[in-house]
């Protein structure tokens, strides 16, 4: 018999329930109001009460009215059909809601069961299973979608039956698999999992290595994350976090994109819904919403759908890990995130940490970004979460808690700058003290060597110092004035701002420097280091601004021409007798 409950105290969105049976946390229970069942999630139980965060207004609930507690904790449905759709936190399918406004205790089922896929078994009868081995496979927007072994199974199965190739509905009979008790399990298509809990449905879980492409140079040349990494884009107010995000969702090579908007203004959102029908994956032609799942919870949305929306993204996420896909997860911005934990800790009066966040904030985030990760699977193949998440720090303070903690647990750091994006260099991600700890990984610079070049990693900190060093001179040239300085300081910081324009900066508008591959990359780096290599001779200050204005102009040309056209070929040109000009002999 169903828990029951009855309300006996409202903060917001925090309900007390008394309560006449077992009630575990986590639990999802529905309070009546007025005829219409709100959804809720148990957040703290003592004794008999039990503390509820309602995902919808609480406005009109009485003490007194009832609840009714549904045994299982807050859960997503995973199964084809998931691509292309638009959810809220709580996986409803928000293009099947009626009306502009979402109706309070509107829920809706998030996939279509009455959809054929057709269906290619991989397992056979007398096939030993366990939880996530893949028993067939449809074709979901042209992606390989492995039906699986229900990942709540335990222990060893036998596949006693399995359907044979053809077309079937998500909640058809796909296989019997018989337990070690001998007892017969009928599995469909469909399957449920805890948001909360992670999906551990692998054999090992190695540290991550293999470099993700994304096309920004900033990030794959300077500060390069990895398939199953993770990463944070910290920045104040229209520096550019919306854009970088999307460019990496557009151009990073994943199979899988999957974007968490939790809590950003809904203006952000609808740009997110407006835009991404409309664009085109770079590496298939077709529409990246094929292969885009959106995942939205504005600021005015209730704190505890809020707070439930990352965790909705990142099961989903790891769903499609298990299939041995590459998964690249977005959440903007981590710090509404944080947010609705606030207010959810002080109405619970609990001690409150630094600026009021919770005091166990850390460890919540750790968990969290540890859920990201490349696996290998029992059958040999592998599969990545790739995590990247935006934080929206009060007047740009990068000191704050959620950016603090972010820092100890992510391993790359793009810190947008506020003054880069005065200046319009964009991206604005300032290249001093943004890091990416890969780099010191043996294993991923054994993987560079071998896709690269053995000494690409050594003319990234190359290019890292000499950006150190021409930020020392600006600051002198501000003190002392041009005349101020030596000419050969000029020449130190004119060749910082030679990579800061060809390497650092890019047009994310422009439909060729917009995604750089690559092979293009190692060449406009090796390029720009054999320049910093040269020496050259110059009489005046005035001298080296003008020629290197000039390098810099041949240069941003070829950013903006086609690697190894003819135009490209012939700013090169242009650029080999520039530098004859000014070399010393």
């Amino acid at each position: 018999m169903a828990t029951k409950g009855i309300v006996k105290g409202i903060v917001s969105n925090l309900v007390t329930l008394e309560v006449d049976g077992p009630v575990s946390q986590n639990e999802i229970c529905y309070i009546s109001v007025g005829g219409v069942k709100l959804m809720s999630e148990v957040i703290k139980v003592i004794g008999q009460n039990a503390y509820v965060q309602v995902f919808e207004s609480t406005r009109g609930m009485r003490v007194g009215d009832e609840a009714e507690f549904e045994g299982h904790m807050l859960e997503v449905t995973l199964a084809p059909g998931m691509l292309s759709r638009n959810y809220d936190g709580l996986q409803n399918d928000l293009d099947k809601m009626t009306g502009v406004f979402l109706k309070r205790g509107e829920y809706t089922y998030p996939l279509d069961t009455e959809k054929d896929w057709a269906f290619k078994p991989l397992a056979k009868a007398g096939d030993r299973v366990k939880a996530g081995s893949w028993l067939g496979e449809v074709d979901e927007n042209f992606q390989p979608h492995k039906i699986m072994v229900p990942f709540v199974f335990e222990g060893t199965y036998t596949v006693k039956s399995i359907v044979e190739e053809g077309k079937y509905k998500i909640t058809d009979k796909m296989a019997v698999l018989t337990n070690e008790k001998g007892e017969d399990i009928e599995v469909n298509m469909i399957q449920k999992w805890p948001v909360k809990k992670a999906i551990t449905c692998y054999k090992e879980k190695p540290r991550p290595y293999k470099l993700l492409e994304t096309g920004v140079r900033t990030i794959d040349t300077l500060n390069p994350i990895v398939e199953g990494g993770t990463g944070f884009i910290p920045g104040p107010f229209g520096t550019g976090k919306t854009v970088l995000q999307h460019a990496i969702s557009k151009q990073a090579e994943a199979d899988i994109v999957i974007i968490a908007a939790c809590g950003e203004r809904a203006n952000e959102v609808v740009e997110i819904f407006a835009e991404f029908p409309h664009l085109v994956d770079p590496h298939t032609g077709r529409k990246l919403m094929e292969r885009t799942i959106i995942i939205a919870n504005t600021s005015n949305m209730p704190v505890a759908a809020r707070e439930a929306s990352v965790y909705t993204a990142m099961t989903i996420s790891e769903y499609y890990r298990s299939m041995g896909l590459k998964v690249l997860m977005m959440a903007d911005s981590t710090s509404r995130w944080a947010q609705a934990l606030r207010e959810m800790s002080n109405r619970l009066e609990e001690l409150p940490g630094p600026d009021a966040f919770p005091m166990d904030l850390s460890a919540i985030i750790a968990n969290f970004y540890a859920r990201a990760g490349y696996v290998e699977l029992d059958n040999g193949a592998s599969g990545s979460v790739t995590f990247i998440g935006t934080v929206s720090p009060a007047g740009g303070n990068l000191k704050e808690p959620v950016t603090e903690n972010t820092k100890k647990v992510a391993r790359c750091f793009y810190a947008l700058e506020q003054e880069r994006a005065d200046r319009k260099r964009y991206p604005a991600v300032n290249p001093i003290d943004s890091y990416s700890k890969y780099l010191e990984y043996p294993e991923f610079q054994k993987y560079i060597s071998k896709h690269i070049s053995s000494t690409w990693i050594d003319k990234v900190n190359e290019v890292k110092t000499r950006m150190l060093r021409g930020k020392e001179i600006s600051e002198q040239i501000n003190i002392l004035g041009d005349d101020g300085v030596p000419v050969e300081y000029h020449v130190t910081f004119w060749k910082s701002e030679l990579i800061d324009f060809v390497i650092l900066q890019q047009d994310a508008f422009d439909n060729i420097d917009s995604v750089t591959s690559l092979e293009r990359q190692e060449f406009m780096l090796d390029k720009v280091v054999n320049i910093c290599h040269t020496e050259f001779k110059f009489e005046t200050f005035t001298e080296v601004m003008d020629y290197f204005k000039n390098i810099i102009n041949v240069f941003k040309q070829m950013n903006y021409s086609e690697y190894k056209s003819e135009n490209f070929n012939g700013f090169n040109g242009q650029l080999e007798v520039l530098l004859n000009e000014r070399k010393e002999k």
